[in-house]
This record gives structure tokens, C-alpha cells and sequence, in this order.
């Protein structure tokens, strides 16, 4: 592993996005996505569920005020058997008490990175005045030792990391600082930065290997990635120390959640495999637990791992990164197969009707690849930072950014969402809002910030993973130039790359899918080219008359599932690019799992209008299964199923049920 030849994301102030795709996504994410959470924020959804996020920040700020006023005769608020206790000046207003799920804070947290995107893209004067105001209300809450986290200041400070394991308060350290870095790179405003900066100061003060410190753990991950992302932007070592600490101290004997119980560890068994902390993070084999926590973690080790220049930790994400994606990873790029506890299963358990798929899960594994990318540029991570992009994401969020999926089955029959218990995780429909609502502001996130997984780039090289259409400034020797680079993606895949003026000597990296079996670029004369680890490396000083055109053909392919996958036997999928492909009753008719399809039948795509707008449908001759006067028996002596001729007609998978509720499948019977 050598430090000199990573790389690092392209600063999203040096990308123009200007994409016929991911423009309509991020522009629906300043216009309607962004509002939309700020009402849900506020709880002024009709229909949905409370936030009580910024009500928790609200009262807080009250609390702090009144303590100031009262002096010593402030009473901290704390909960008993007999109720609530407040200051004697206000006994009984549920005004100051928390509402809301341990981590509700994050949502707002999530909610500004978003926002800092935004406006980086898009100065939004009125945007940035209703975030200024409400980083006054959040920065107004913090204690004055930098503690920020509005569980324990409203029910107890008492009982500040006390229970590391379940209460998550170094998550919500983690999203505070992704929160503030972003929206000081956007507007250069110092506020939410100084404030995380504080609690992170807090945070050092009380962890560490120091005598006197905790030995703990974050018992939800981010805090680990953040803190490095707060080094890379302060230069303060101690915040990469501490996310080090983290990293390192994780799953060390005796566990440090036994110690927050007052529990012994036995020797011999493995505990808390559920947060990841069952063995010290460079013994894992296996992706395993809570499957956002777990992403989250790794992404964290990869960071640590890049800027520590360590070896044994890239390996260890390595390890754990084959188990996930080879043994564990739907073909949409879900990951977590059981919804109890939201987690991994073991190897080749993939079930489609009753997966969890958490749209936050597959982020994380976003996370997790492009990290993974900035070590070693590798298509095999990009690949799957593009699978999950195109279909886990994009699906937990309907087409007009109003509602959202938490959940991501490969198969749904709408009567056993409301009937079959095993099933009531899985809506067949999205949602306005969710008590417990970390999708939706992590997916605005992740679209805002779309060009720095696209783009990443070290000295020499500007590395392409993603082909999201615009302008990336580029700076060689000290000289500044522009790429500008025009996709088709995720419907075609022609991409051209032109060069305003005149480059010095440097690299371009473009990666050739694995989807692709085969690629033609032209435009390249002079270049030098090398193809290494599913990237094409062309160096040259290019011309402002120069114009690449790589071009990757996007067949409609079925795909086959391991045989050691066993929901999966005498099945295919349907897939195209990036992009997989799924039916709905809509089209199809009820009873999809009556249908079946030829390998090597003709495939036509064909537009369709979902929404309003124009997605390609694919269209494949198969078959269904007829119904007969005796098909209500349940048993009878075998005979050869009778079959009608019938189109089929496959959409998107990331666009199912944006036109009501119905069936939907991924996996189709293979004849």
C-alpha cells in the first residue's frame, strides 16, 4: 500500500454536474426533496410520521437559556419511576422533553449535508438563510463543554456515555461533523464547524488509551469516518488519532459493553457480532451484524487505513469486502437479507420477499467502495458502487422525492405485506416519513454530492469511476484546466470527453465495467494506454481539438444466480448496464410467479411512461401458466403444465411502484 499513489474526491466546488440524468435528480432534490424534509423536520407533514427532530433542538436551546437564568437552582431534567423532574420554574411542560428515537438528532445532521451540496451546485440565498437559521438553533442547544446530543441534554447529563452500545451518541458526533465539513466547504460559514469541532474536543477529552479515559466504542459507526474527514479538513491530528482509536479498540477483550453493564466476558465466546465488535476489526472474516453499522465501520477502517498508510487494516477491509459482495450482496446491490435486526444472514441466504435491503445499507456500501477506490482504483469496487447507485438507492425514493422505501424486497405480493407478520417489514408502497427516518436525508446526501463518487483524482490522474455528464476542474503542475465530459448513462453508453483547452501531461483514468464485454474508445491518438484493474490509463497533453468517445455497449443480458443460492434455483433476472430490471402487475398481470421466460428469447427495448416521464422497458417473449377449474386443489398427480404465449414487459427496478400498489419481481422462472 503505498500513500503516494491514492487518491482523494474531486472537491465538488471543481464539478459542474450537467448530466441529462443526474441533473433531474439533484435538481429534484433542491426543489422538492429539501423542502419537503424541512417540513417533515418540523412535523408539518400532514399524514406522516413525527420527526420531533427539531422540536428535541428547540427545547434544548429552552433548557440551556433557563439554566443560565437559575444559576445553581437549575434542576438537570431527569427521568424517574415517578416521571419526569424539571427546573421548580416549569414542572410539568412536555415542551422540554425528547421525543423520538435515540438518534433523531442525525436526521438534521443529514439533513445540512445535503443542503451544503445543494448549494455548492446551486446558491440558494433563501435556502442557505432557512439553514443559517436553523445551524443558530442546533449551535445554541450545544453545552458548554462542546457536549452536543439532545437525548441526555434534555433527560440527564447524567447519563452522558453511559450506554455506548444503544445510544448513539457518537453517531450522531459522526453525522454532525459530515454535516458542518459540508456546509463550510459550501459556504465558508464557521458555526456548525466550530460547534462539531467542540464536541469532537469533548469527545477526545473522555476517549482514548490514556489513563482515565473511556475504552470505548462507538456502538452505531460513522464517528470513525467523519473524524477523519474533520482531520483532512482541520489538519488537527488528534481527530485522526481518535478515529484511529475507535477503529483499533473495537471488539478488544474484555468488551467494553460488558463493562457499561457490569457483565464478565467468558474467554471463549464471541459477543456483539451484532455491532461488529465481537473480535478486533483485523480478525474479521465475515460481514456480519447490523448491516448499515457494518458498512459504516468499514468505511471508516478504509479511511483510517488511507491516511495512517496501514496495510493490514486494507486487508482487513479487503476480507471483509469479498465475503459481502461475494457471498452476501443482492443483485440490486441491497445488502442485510433479515430484517431481525437488520442484518447480514449467512453466506448465499438471500431471500427476495422477505429482504431488508435497508436504502441505507446500500449508501453505505457506497461509502465503503468509493474509499476502498481512493487506496486502490479497482473496477470490482466501482462496479458495486454503481449497482447499488442505480437500484437500491435510486428505489428508496419515488420519482418525485415525496415518499420512500425503507425497505428493498426483490419481490412483493401486497396481500402478505398485511397479512404474513414475517412480512409486515416490507411496504409495498413508499412512504411520507418514517419515525426511525435515516433514508431520506441520506439518499438527498448522497445525490448532492454524486460528482465526488463520480470523479477522484491524486497529482497526475483524474479517475472517472462513475459516467455522470459535466465540467471537473483539473490542476496539473500548476496549471488549471477543465474535462468536460457528456453521458448517456444509465440508458446508454456513449460517453465523449472533451478539452476546452489545451492540457499539460496527465492521466485519464476511465473504467471499463464488468457488465461490459466489450469497449471501443476513439479520439485517443497519441495516448499512451494501459488497461489495469478494469481501468484504461491514457496519458497525454491533450488538444482543445481532442474528443474521446468511449463507447460500452449496453446489452440486455439475463443473469443467473449461484446454484448455491437456493430462492434462486431455475431463475433468472433481467438486467441491462447498470441498471436491473423488474415486473410489476401492472404490466404483467397478478400472479407473477406463474410467469417464465426463455434464456435465449428475443429481447426489444421499448420506451414507457412511469410517472410522467419516459423510462426503456424491455419486452421478452415467455410464458403463463393457465389457470384451470381444478388449480384450487391443492394436490394432484403431476402433469405437464399448460403455458400460454405472452409478452412480458420488464421496467426498472429503482421505478417499481411509482404507479400503486402492485406485485413486483425481480427473479423470473426460467424455462
Amino acid at each position: 500500500m503505498d500513500k503516494k499513489q491514492t487518491n482523494s474526491p474531486v472537491s465538488l466546488k471543481h464539478i459542474t454536474i450537467q448530466d441529462p440524468f443526474w441533473s433531474r435528480e439533484t435538481e429534484l432534490v433542491r426543489t422538492a426533496v429539501l423542502p419537503y424534509q424541512w417540513d417533515a423536520l418540523n412535523d408539518r407533514i400532514p399524514g406522516a410520521a413525527k420527526s420531533y427532530c427539531m422540536h428535541n433542538f428547540r427545547a434544548a436551546v429552552r433548557r440551556n437559556e433557563k439554566k443560565r437564568k437559575l444559576g445553581d437552582a437549575f434542576l438537570e431534567p431527569h427521568f424517574t419511576k415517578e416521571g419526569w423532574v424539571f427546573t421548580p420554574e416549569d414542572p410539568q411542560n412536555p415542551d422540554d422533553q425528547f421525543y423520538g428515537f435515540v438518534f433523531q438528532d442525525s436526521d438534521f445532521y443529514k439533513w445540512i449535508e445535503a443542503v451544503a451540496y445543494s448549494l455548492t451546485q446551486h446558491p440558494d440565498p433563501q435556502l442557505q438563510a432557512i439553514a443559517d437559521e436553523a445551524i443558530d438553533i442546533v449551535c445554541k442547544a450545544q453545552l458548554e463543554n462542546g457536549y452536543l446530543d439532545t437525548l441526555y441534554i434534555l433527560s440527564g447529563t447524567d447519563k452522558i456515555f453511559t450506554n455506548l452500545q444503544d445510544h448513539h451518541e457518537l453517531y450522531c458526533l459522526g453525522h454532525l461533523i459530515e454535516g458542518a465539513v459540508a456546509y463550510y466547504e459550501a459556504t465558508k460559514k464557521t458555526p456548525l464547524l466550530d460547534a462539531a469541532c467542540r464536541y469532537a474536543d469533548y469527545v477526545s477529552s473522555c476517549f482514548g488509551e490514556e489513563e482515565g479515559k473511556r475504552r470505548g466504542y462507538p456502538g452505531h459507526e460513522i464517528a470513525e469516518m467523519a473524524l477523519v474527514r474533520l482531520y483532512q479538513t482541520t489538519g488537527k491530528e488528534r481527530y485522526l488519532k481518535l478515529a484511529r482509536f475507535f477503529v483499533d479498540e473495537r471488539g478488544s477483550r474484555p468488551y467494553y459493553f460488558d463493562k457499561e453493564k457490569n457483565l464478565s466476558s467468558p474467554s471463549d465466546e464471541l459477543r456483539y457480532s451484532y455491532y461488529q465488535a465481537h473480535l478486533p476489526v483485523r480478525a474479521q472474516h465475515e460481514a456480519v451484524g447490523h448491516a448499515v453499522r457494518a458498512v459504516y465501520l468499514y468505511s471508516g477502517m478504509a479511511a483510517v487505513a488511507k491516511e495512517t498508510n496501514d496495510a493490514s487494516l486494507f486487508d482487513a477491509c479487503g476480507r471483509l469486502w469479498d465475503n459481502m459482495v461475494g457471498k452476501k450482496l443482492y443483485i440490486t446491490g441491497g445488502i442485510g437479507q433479515t430484517h431481525m435486526g437488520e442484518a447480514f444472514s449467512f453466506p448465499y441466504d438471500l431471500p427476495n420477499d422477505t429482504a431488508y435491503a435497508e436504502t441505507c445499507a446500500s449508501i453505505g456500501l457506497m461509502f465503503f467502495a468509493r474509499r476502498m477506490l481512493e487506496i486502490h482504483p479497482d473496477r470490482r469496487y466501482a462496479d458495486e458502487m454503481e449497482r447499488a447507485l442505480y437500484n437500491t438507492v435510486l428505489s428508496g425514493m419515488a420519482l418525485d422525492g415525496k415518499s420512500f422505501f425503507y425497505v428493498n424486497p426483490l419481490e412483493v405480493l401486497p396481500e402478505a405485506c398485511r397479512l404474513d407478520e414475517r412480512k409486515f417489514h416490507v411496504k409495498p408502497v413508499r412512504q411520507k416519513w418514517f419515525g426511525c427516518a435515516c433514508c431520506p436525508p441520506n439518499l438527498a446526501r448522497l445525490i448532492g454530492s454524486i460528482g465526488s463518487y463520480a470523479y477522484t483524482e491524486n497529482e497526475t490522474t483524474l479517475f472517472a469511476h462513475l459516467y455522470v455528464g459535466g465540467t471537473v476542474q483539473k490542476q496539473v503542475g500548476g496549471k488549471s484546466f477543465s474535462v468536460c465530459v457528456s453521458s448517456e448513462f444509465p440508458w446508454n453508453g456513449c460517453v465523449r470527453i472533451q478539452f476546452p483547452e489545451d492540457t499539460p501531461e496527465f492521466t485519464l483514468a476511465l473504467r471499463i465495467p464488468g457488465w461490459c464485454s466489450t469497449y471501443a474508445l476513439a479520439g485517443a491518438g497519441g495516448a499512451k494506454q494501459t488497461l489495469r484493474d478494469g481501468y484504461l490509463y491514457l496519458t497525454k497533453a491533450f488538444r482543445r481539438t481532442d474528443c474521446l468517445t468511449l463507447t460500452l455497449p449496453m446489452e440486455v443480458c439475463i443473469r443467473q444466480c449461484s446454484p448455491l443460492v437456493r430462492e434462486n434455483i431455475g431463475k433468472v433476472a433481467v438486467t441491462r448496464g447498470p441498471v436491473v430490471y423488474c415486473l410489476e402487475s401492472v404490466d404483467n398481470g397478478e400472479g407473477l410467479w406463474r410467469l417464465s421466460l426463455s434464456p435465449d428469447a428475443a429481447a426489444k427495448v421499448e420506451p414507457i411512461c412511469i410517472a410522467g416521464e419516459e423510462f426503456p422497458s424491455i419486452r421478452i417473449p415467455g410464458f403463463r401458466q393457465r389457470v384451470s377449474e381444478d388449480s384450487a386443489e391443492l394436490y394432484k398427480p403431476y402433469t405437464i403444465p399448460e403455458k400460454e404465449p405472452v409478452i412480458l414487459r420488464f421496467v426498472p427496478y429503482y421505478t417499481w411502484a411509482n404507479r400503486g400498489e402492485n406485485e413486483m419481481s425481480v427473479w423470473v422462472q426460467s424455462e
